[in-house]
């Protein structure tokens, strides 16, 4: 979603975000991402004021005080940046990638299932399984941090079984130019 994104060529406009829609983006971010309000709080202070950037690809960047803290393409849900995984890591169901899948996350390439089921990856247990069309954060084997926010293709039940195909697709990952751009 963000490679060869550039804010020169691929942002189209900065407009402040009114009170009464920050408020619902507030509420939306909260049911989504199953986080207390006093972490938002934290990512997010209510007295600063969110600013919309617009970009190619019907892409939002959503900024407080420049710094993007989470993005959303047309309507579909809040994907927190990777520098917020970062500082919350438990924000969002973490998936795990084994050694091998590191270079290739890392070059932009979707997660596939083998490399989320094989020895160094790891699913969530059945009693925790997502569904298809959940935001995750995409951690590596061996690695404290995330390398990558994705939105998985499948049931994580699915992924076990058929253990073939895109299991997670990547919307931002360690790297790439959201990543290099610390303020927008």
């Amino acid at each position: 979603m963000f490679k060869k994104f550039t804010p020169s060529s691929d942002v189209s406009g900065h407009t402040p975000v009114k009170s009464s829609v920050q408020r619902s983006i507030r509420t939306n971010v909260l049911s989504q991402w199953k986080i207390e309000p006093e972490t938002l709080e934290a990512i997010w202070p209510k007295k600063e004021g969110l600013v919309h950037v617009k970009c190619r690809d019907h892409i939002s960047v959503y900024t407080v005080n420049g710094e993007p803290l989470f993005f959303q393409h047309f309507d579909e849900a809040f994907f927190p940046t990777l520098r917020v995984i970062h500082k919350y890591p438990y924000i969002l169901p973490a998936v795990k990638i084994d050694r091998g899948a590191i270079r290739f996350v890392l070059a932009g390439a979707q997660i596939m299932c083998p490399g989320l089921t094989s020895k160094g990856g790891e699913l969530p247990p059945e009693e925790a399984a997502l569904e298809a069309g959940t935001p995750v954060g995409v951690f590596a084997e061996g690695k404290e941090h995330a390398v990558a926010v994705g939105i998985t293709k499948m049931g994580t039940e699915a992924m076990k079984k058929t253990n073939k195909g895109v299991g997670v697709e990547a919307t931002t990952y360690l790297g790439d130019d959201l990543w290099a751009l610390e303020t927008l």
